[in-house]
């Protein structure tokens, strides 16, 4: 049976899930992909480019979202553009792999509880599941239209001009289904997949 989940999540919760467990998530959380963590590690982080005023407004109003929320790797359709009456058509996970020189520092600043993604990350990003501590919850891939249905309202987005996909949008969920896959204990289910997969292959090859 799935387990509900509301951000923000504390340590205690986040302690107590382990890979395989299912759950469906509620609350508030961001969509960000490449160019909103480099965005972020860019400019508050390693502090390779100093942040200009607007810059500085949306990081103090994301970082409330991200202390105890989530990070969903998510490249969005969106309707309502010209209205500015925003609503997500298709929300589908987005590889997570490609935000893996970014996750861990940017968990460890925003003291962030939850990645969710599709295909799993590496071993960065799950040290840093054991410090801060925080999960990485798998999404469904293939299922967009279907996961969208789990986005009851898109509350605001910041840095449009990135482009509608690489936007920050902040939207609710409810009862967003997903699977823990990289848990706190240093525990992950895509690495057993390859320690298997790679055994399976040397001996087809043998």
């Amino acid at each position: 049976m799935a387990v509900p989940l509301t951000f923000p999540l504390s340590d205690e919760i986040i302690h107590s899930l382990r890979t395989g467990d299912s759950v469906l998530l509620n609350g508030v959380i961001l969509t960000a992909r490449d160019t909103a963590h480099k965005w972020m590690h860019d400019r508050f982080i390693s502090k390779k480019i100093a942040p200009d005023a607007d810059d500085i407004r949306v990081y103090g109003l994301i970082k409330p979202i991200l202390q105890g929320g989530a990070i969903f790797h998510c490249g969005p359709i969106v309707g309502g553009l010209d209205s500015g009456e925003y609503r997500f058509l298709s929300a589908g996970p987005t590889t997570s792999s490609r935000e893996e020189v970014y996750q861990g520092d940017i968990m460890r600043h925003f003291n962030l509880k939850g990645v969710i993604g599709k295909g799993g990350m590496g071993e960065e990003t799950l040290q840093a599941c054991r410090e801060v501590p925080g999960v990485y919850f798998h999404a469904i891939g293939g299922a967009a239209a279907l996961l969208a249905k789990s986005l009851e309202q898109v509350s605001s987005v910041y840095k449009l001009e990135f482009g509608v996909p690489e936007a920050m949008w902040v939207i609710k969920i409810k009862d967003f289904p997903v699977v823990v896959t990289m848990d706190s204990h240093e525990n992950s289910l895509h690495e057993v997949v390859k320690i298997n997969s790679k055994k399976v292959l040397r001996t087809l090859l043998s």
